[in-house]
């Protein structure tokens, strides 16, 4: 049977304004979670999906998309999703793929707010929020007092490089947290960072909330790296098999994995074509040729080495750099 137009657009699934996963049914449920409304009063919604086991464990919760141009996190959200149906589960995981409307319908980073005496804001830089808080506090705070907080045992929060750069498979943890590390080193990433959190992060509040959490980077901004996806995907598959989840042996990578505790980045020093000279996960030693950059007439005008010893975790993919835009970022 064919489906109209707006079936295809808006499946009619139950819209919530808060969700309580301890009192579902065991199964799959689909919502759409109200968060907020825009500026002439229409509700703002959010795709919510829920796989709930019949035997108790780990309440898992995963989100996407809060910088609205990392799409390989969203993908990897989606996938992941479709991999758990009709999959027999102990405990719960609650997936959340498209936090960022606004962002993710302008491909931009940012919260865009219609109201004309705000500015777009970094939405990762406003949890908890504040139920009196401007349009971008306040749409945090909903999300979080009424869909992610209270279903959480432990969190995972995913991304990519913003657009114009890359990285490779990348988490940030808390080394505080003997879960963050347990849950960061499961996903058999590239590189993990010692991560002690700054204020309005949302990983950064959930361990201040006492529930373990980890950011991922899903590779390059934008752009699409199914390749990448695929690794996360199955390092998160991975996570829920060590916690009981899912049934399945636990997988750990042979590859080494860079842990550091320092980023230093570099930065263009003025606008013109930027050259990388090396490629991610690539060990430079101090003075090394990191990238070369020229003018409009394709004269070199700056050359760019490395600060210090330590491992390329990220590289401008996009030629065109403004003052002060990254050209590369190390760790160690």
């Amino acid at each position: 049977m064919s489906h109209s137009l707006n079936e295809c657009i808006v499946p009619m699934y139950p819209t919530i304004q808060a969700l309580d996963v301890n009192a579902l049914e065991a199964g799959e449920h689909k919502f759409w979670f109200a968060v907020a409304t825009d500026a002439i009063g229409h509700p703002q919604t959010l795709a919510v999906r829920v796989f709930k086991g019949k035997k108790t464990g780990k309440r898992i919760m995963i989100t996407a998309g809060i910088h609205g141009d990392e799409q390989n996190g969203i993908l990897t959200a989606q996938q992941l999703a479709r991999s758990l149906v009709d999959t027999d589960l102990a405990g719960t995981v609650t997936i959340v793929p498209t936090v960022n409307l606004s962002g993710i319908a302008r491909h931009s980073r940012d919260f865009h707010s219609a109201a004309p005496d705000s500015s777009s804001a970094n939405l990762n830089r406003s949890f908890p929020g504040s139920a009196t808080g401007d349009d971008a506090s306040r749409y945090a705070n909903s999300l979080w007092e009424n869909l992610l907080k209270p279903n959480a045992d432990l969190a995972i929060d995913l991304h990519s490089q913003t657009s114009g750069s890359t990285y490779p498979l990348y988490a940030f943890a808390d080394y505080r947290l003997e879960d963050s590390i347990r849950m960061a080193r499961l996903i058999n990433p590239d590189v993990i960072l010692n991560d002690p959190g700054d204020p309005g992060i949302l990983e950064t509040v959930y361990n201040r909330a006492g529930i373990p959490s980890i950011t991922i980077e899903v590779g390059v901004g934008r752009y699409t790296d199914l390749k990448m996806v695929d690794r996360a995907t199955h390092g998160i598959l991975n996570i829920l098999k060590s916690y009981e989840l899912i049934t399945g042996s636990v997988e750990i990578n042979d590859t080494q994995c860079v842990e550091g505790s320092e980023i230093i980045s570099v930065r263009a020093k003025q606008g013109g074509f930027v050259i990388c000279q090396v490629a991610l996960l690539d060990k430079v030693i101090e003075g090394q040729i990191l990238a070369k950059q020229y003018n409009s007439f394709g004269d070199e005008v700056e050359t760019y080495t490395a600060p210090v010893n330590g491992t390329v975790i990220s590289h401008n993919v996009e030629s065109v750099r403004a003052p002060g835009s990254l050209v590369v970022r190390l760790i160690r």
